[in-house]
């Protein structure tokens, strides 16, 4: 079974603000399969990271079902709620917390591994090109 990784990012300008979700995913040889990035709106941070994360596993249920799949975040707080070793307090998280759990029954083993931003570069590229086109550069980067 073929292992895929997934680096998601999410990000507003402003919190809340205009907001933007970028993920790429890499086949078990690191060649990047999709990269994509999506204005999603006015929504906060972490609104936005989970939305990355949910978009991120939509591409990969239609790409590869069942595949082996290891989740990369620059969102220490996502990745402790996903691991439970944080509660979601937000109630407007706990809806997409819930979405993203019922993904891990798809892919079997999917992990979720925090990461330092300068890792998850590419994820973070199609963040600010999503809001650059959207909002303009002038509107400054907050994420």
């Amino acid at each position: 079974m073929m292992k895929y990784s997934l680096y998601t990012d999410g990000g507003s300008r402003g919190n809340p603000g205009p907001a933007a979700a970028g993920f790429v995913i890499k086949d078990g040889e690191g060649k990047t399969v999709v990269a994509e990035g999506i204005y999603l709106g006015t929504l906060t941070n972490n609104q936005a990271e989970y939305k990355a994360l949910l978009l991120g596993l939509a591409k990969m249920a239609e790409l590869a079902p069942g595949a082996n799949l290891a989740c990369y975040l620059d969102s220490e707080l996502i990745v402790k709620q996903l691991k439970q070793e944080y509660r979601v307090k937000d109630e407007k998280l706990k809806p997409l917390f819930a979405a993203v759990r019922d993904y891990v029954f798809q892919f079997p083993g999917m992990s979720f591994t925090h990461i330092r931003r300068e890792k998850n570069k590419e994820a973070d590229a199609m963040v600010n090109q999503a809001l650059d086109q959207i909002v303009g550069k002038s509107a400054g980067r907050t994420h």
